[in-house]
Order: C-alpha cells, then structure tokens, then sequence
C-alpha cells in the first residue's frame, strides 16, 4: 500500500484525536495536514503506521494547545469548542466512549486538563491506546503517563453528571424541546429544562452574543420563546442534528447560510445546558457562514412591529 492510501485510512482516525485533544475542527484538520507532510517526508517506513502517525499527530496538537490556551485566556465572552456535526472516526465497539468524549460537555471538561493530561486522558480512555504507545507519543515515561492519567481521570470525574440520558431518551427529549420551540410554548419549553438550566452563547466578539449566561428555567424559557418564534418571522429555519453526539440544530438564514449551532446536554430527563455557537470563525467549516450582525437588526425590528 502507497503512502498516502496508508495515511487516507486513517485519517479519521487522526482527525479524531486532534479534536479531542483541541475541541477545534480547523486547528485538528491542520494538526492532521502537517502530520501528512511529515510522514510524507520522512526516509524510513515505521514498524507501525499507527503508532507513528498517531503519536505525530497528538504531538503536533500539544504544541497547538499550548499556544492555543493563551488565546482562549483572551477570548471575548465565553469559549465553546468548534461545533462538529459528523465524526467521521467509528468504532463499534468503543461507539457510547466515542460519542460522549465528543460532547460539548466533555470537552469544555477537558478544558481543565493541562495539555500532556488531556493527550494522554484521550489516547487511553476514548481510544485505548496502550501505555508504550502513549509515552512514545507525549514523551514521558510509561511510569509518568499513568499517573498523568490518574489525575486527569480525577478532574474528569469531578465534574462530570451523575445521571445521563440514553440516547432514546435524549432524542424524545430534544424532538420536544424544537417543537415547543419552533411555536415559542414558554411552558413547555419550562416542563423540558433543569431548574438549574444555562443557556451559553460563544460569539466571541464577531457576532452579537449574550452579555453573560442565562440561568433558570424560567428566564431561559421565556428568552427562547421571545426571541425563536421572531427569527421565523424573517426567514430564520433550523434543522435537528446531531452536535457533537448530543441533540442539537443548525440554523441558517434565508439564503441557506449558517447562521448558529445550538447544542444541547439532556440528563436525567431535562435539558440541563444549552450551548450556542454563533462566531462566524467556528461555523465556515460547516459552509457559507451568514451575517449575523444583519441577521440581528432584522430579528429587532421584527419584534417592533409586532
């Protein structure tokens, strides 16, 4: 098998773990690309492709996080990761460890992890990499990558929920959640979330955003059914989708561009968070990205004439 069919198989595979470890669909995809250009490079035909390219392409992300955490510090309003509506890596075997590494949740979790602990957090509890494998790749010991591991694993438990839905559940859920509010049913939006419910939106001072997060049921409910049923009214539609392996929706104007990504984390029966993307810089890899400061003006006047 040439090079680059060797590489083209696994490309998921790589692409994967780059998102992972940066919760971004660009930087991964160049993680991916100049890990391409280094084993395109190279003289000597690794022992193992695998292993070569995957420890290339975590490397190459750890040094991308580092300098990417100090932007993050900078970031105007809340960060989110980078909505990704397909992973386009599969594993039967590992599909629920697959689907929920990839949630907003998770990653914003991951978030906490020094860039070594979330590299190593990643390549054995989402991918299963075997110790020899994740020390060759991150550069510590075998010895040094499992106490890594320990505290990552202590971070990521601390923060994470004590129930979570099934996918069933959370499909019901979320086909519920769309149609009351697609008619802007502020009670049936409020039957549907946590008490404690955040709404967050990621602008990133490119797009307009909320001033700070929205909580309670009440407050959010009443936000989405004000504002939602108005964006209708200039021609905003939504599609359900998958984000992230969570419920969630694109939403474009009426010339089909991507206006913003909603995603939301169903658990023990609610809707405990929702997250909105809407900083043009981290929709385009979804396609033509719409204006929406445009958008914002033409959703404002709208709710004054009724």
């Amino acid at each position: 098998m040439r090079k680059v069919e060797e590489f083209e198989e696994l490309r998921p595979l790589l692409f994967a773990i780059a998102y992972r470890i940066l919760g971004s669909v660009a930087e991964a995809e160049d993680a991916v690309q100049e890990t391409w250009l280094r084993y395109d490079a190279s003289a000597t035909r690794p022992t193992s492709v695998k292993a070569f390219l995957s420890a290339t392409v975590t490397r190459i992300a750890i040094d991308v996080l580092r300098s990417a955490r100090v932007r993050r510090e900078e970031y105007v309003g809340p960060w989110l990761p980078e909505p990704l509506l397909d992973d386009p890596y599969e594993d039967p075997a590992r599909a629920a460890e697959l689907a929920d590494s990839v949630s907003m949740a998770a990653l914003l979790l991951l978030e906490r992890l020094s860039p070594l602990e979330r590299s190593v957090f990643v390549l054995r509890e989402v991918f299963a990499f075997g110790f020899d494998e994740i020390a060759a790749a991150v550069g510590r010991s075998e010895a040094a990558c499992r106490q890594l591991l320990v505290r990552a694993r202590r971070h990521m438990n601390e923060g994470r929920p004590r129930f979570e839905a099934d996918r069933q559940e959370r499909e019901e859920l979320a086909r519920r959640f769309f149609e009351a509010l697609a008619q802007g049913d502020v009670d049936g939006l409020q039957d549907l979330l946590s008490a404690d419910v955040q709404l967050v939106g990621d602008g990133g001072g490119k797009a307009p955003q909320l001033a700070k997060a929205v909580a309670g049921a009440q407050n959010v409910a009443r936000l989405l059914a004000a504002v939602f049923p108005v964006m209708a009214r200039v021609d905003i539609t939504f599609e359900p989708h998958e984000v992230n392996g969570q419920p969630g929706a694109l939403f474009r104007d009426r010339d089909g561009k991507v206006l913003h990504v909603l995603a939301l984390d169903v658990l023990d029966g609610q809707v405990r968070t929702i997250r909105s993307v809407i900083n043009p810089d981290k929709l385009s890899h979804l396609g033509p990205v719409a204006d929406a400061w445009a958008v914002d003006q033409e959703v404002k006047q709208a709710r004054k004439a009724l």
